[in-house]
């Protein structure tokens, strides 16, 4: 079994938000961090950084924020956007103020524009990050698009045809399938992530994609009756789901 990690208390907590170093050793000496229900004065002292930690140790009467590593679901809404800096309403506003001075830094993984909504993952595991949005692993994302106008009925055999090339690009697509629903709603789902793909391949028929939402990642969907804003965190089997 592998040994587990060490860290100094200051260190660990700093890289988790909770204030600078100096801030954590106040903390502690106003006896607000407690481990294994007993006070931690001592930030200097390196502790084992384990699996169980977050349920060991307490601050301000709370548990501990999951260790690095952590990947979060969030039901995306309308007019935020998946950035660190643009100006306006941003994703990471919607989680713990701590968790925007995490190092390393939570990032989304992939991007829904500031008009699309649905579910969208966020993490500090860069290997994880990585995995997903890389092109080998072929990881699905079905979305639902209402459209300005009657599909025409070709666009299911175009998309899939692995020839459809976007404007201003010289690679065409891989190919991709449409679930139709209605005359003006389908699924689709893409295994690339190119700017503003589902967007640009309705354009490509002649149409416009007025509302669209992703509703899965892989085999991970969004849960019944989460509401947009809402945000959980996944255990590893729910990660799991990702690459199936």
């Amino acid at each position: 079994m592998a040994k587990a990690t060490t860290s100094r208390v200051d260190k660990l907590l700093s890289s988790m938000g909770y204030g600078s170093r100096r801030e954590v050793a106040q903390l502690a000496a106003a006896g607000g961090i407690t481990l294994d229900a007993a006070k931690l004065v001592d930030v200097s002292k390196r502790i084992p950084v384990t699996a169980d930690l977050p349920s060991r140790m307490k601050i301000d009467g709370e548990a501990l924020d999951p260790v690095a590593g952590m990947v979060i679901l969030l039901n995306k809404p309308l007019g935020m956007t998946c950035s660190h800096k643009e100006i306006g309403k941003l994703v990471y506003d919607i989680l713990p103020a701590r968790w925007r001075r995490r190092d390393p830094a939570i990032s989304t993984i992939g991007r829904l524009d500031k008009q699309t909504s649905g579910l969208l993952l966020l993490t500090d595991d860069g290997d994880l990050l990585h995995r997903v949005i890389s092109p080998k692993h072929h990881v699905k994302k079905t979305y639902r698009a209402t459209l300005a106008r009657p599909l025409n009925g070709t666009e299911g055999a175009l998309f899939a045809s692995g020839d459809l090339m976007l404007e201003g690009e010289d690679k065409p697509l891989v190919p991709a399938e449409l679930d139709v629903i209605s005359d003006t709603e389908a699924l689709l789902s893409v295994t690339e992530g190119r700017y503003h793909q589902v967007r640009r391949m309705f354009a490509a028929t002649g149409n416009h994609v007025e509302t669209l939402h992703r509703e899965s990642l892989g085999g991970l969907s969004l849960p019944d009756g989460m509401a947009p804003g809402q945000w959980k965190l996944l255990r590893e089997d729910e990660i799991a789901l990702i690459f199936q």
